[in-house]
């Protein structure tokens, strides 16, 4: 039976989704071809249908996860946002959560285009997280933009090395909790604990 051209669209959006999930669950090299075709219902020899490599999946993946995140981050406020990314919930599901998270130490390590899809999905996070206020004056922008980036940095980098700890490790949730503190106290101009 001949698939439809609408049909093959929503089967290759499946398998995209389906790979940006266990790419942060598994990590690139944690994920064969032939599994993810598993895990999104179709066999293997239809992957080159719809894709030149793996590695343009991987692009193609990371794109539509860090959509995603930038998607759901444009309707939360900073502070809510930043106590749930820093959060043990957010920490134990990668496979739902942050693509920079779960991906930026293995993304530094493909091909180019993969560091490209990267690139533009922090560049979309940083806008999201822009107020027209911090838009209105080039000095205040430029000033924001900084802050974001160090705020991004710090808040990726806590849940990182919060994974790299056991599950029932102390750092873990220390490493979470020292830095959510510190990026709200940051945001209100409080001094941290």
């Amino acid at each position: 039976m001949k698939v439809t051209k609408a049909q093959a669209q929503a089967n290759r959006a499946h398998i995209v989704d389906t790979a940006s999930t266990l790419f942060r669950e598994r990590g690139y090299e944690g994920v064969g071809v032939a599994d993810l075709m598993a895990a999104a219902g179709f066999t293997h020899g239809g992957f080159y249908k719809h894709f030149g490599s793996k590695a343009d999946l991987m692009a193609e993946a990371a794109s539509c996860g860090l959509a995603k995140s930038a998607e759901a981050a444009a309707g939360t406020d900073r502070e809510s946002f930043v106590r749930y990314y820093l959060s043990r919930e957010h920490r134990d599901a990668p496979g739902q959560g942050c693509t920079m998270a779960a991906l930026c130490t293995d993304a530094a390590r493909q091909p180019a285009g993969v560091k490209a899809a990267f690139a533009a999905g922090i560049e979309a996070q940083l806008a999201v997280a822009s107020t027209p206020e911090e838009q209105a004056d080039t000095a205040t922008a430029e000033q924001a933009r900084a802050r974001r980036i160090a705020l991004m940095a710090q808040a990726v980098g806590a849940l990182v090395l919060s994974r790299s700890c056991p599950d029932d490790s102390a750092l873990a949730d220390e490493l979470l909790d020292v830095c959510r503190a510190d990026a709200l106290a940051r945001m209100t101009g409080a001094s941290a604990p």
